[in-house]
């Protein structure tokens, strides 16, 4: 079963920026199609970003064009996500996501089977 493994998270003034990265094993991500998601404490999970497999197009949310890359590395077997101008409304548990399924990425994270653990992201000063 693939797993994946985030890490890249941590405590940020508003205006910095992280990197997440998003790690998987033991399969090649080149076919599956992979999201960030977030969720806050006492919201819903929600997605922010997604890549796809078959041709590399992305989608983002309004809340974060502008300011969030994904991007990824077929070599390492590894998608990031570049985050500047964080917000402390950015402040959340951060997941990435795989989907073999379609043809495209979602941003729904009903589209998605299989999940990591999560990093933490706090904005605050």
């Amino acid at each position: 079963q693939l797993q994946l493994v985030e890490s890249g998270g941590g405590l940020v003034q508003p205006g910095g920026s992280l990197r997440l990265s998003c790690a998987a094993s033991p399969f090649t991500l080149d076919y599956y199609n992979i999201g960030w998601f977030r969720q806050a404490p006492g919201k819903e999970r929600e997605g922010i970003s997604c890549i796809s497999s078959n041709d590399g197009s992305t989608y983002y949310a309004d809340f974060v064009k502008g300011r969030f890359t994904i991007s990824r590395d077929f070599a390492k077997n590894t998608v990031y996500l570049q985050m500047n101008s964080l917000k402390p409304e950015d402040t959340a548990d951060y997941y990435c996501a795989a989907d073999n399924t379609n043809l495209y990425c979602s941003g729904s994270p009903n589209e998605y089977a299989y999940w990591g653990q999560g990093t933490q992201v706090t904005v605050s000063s």
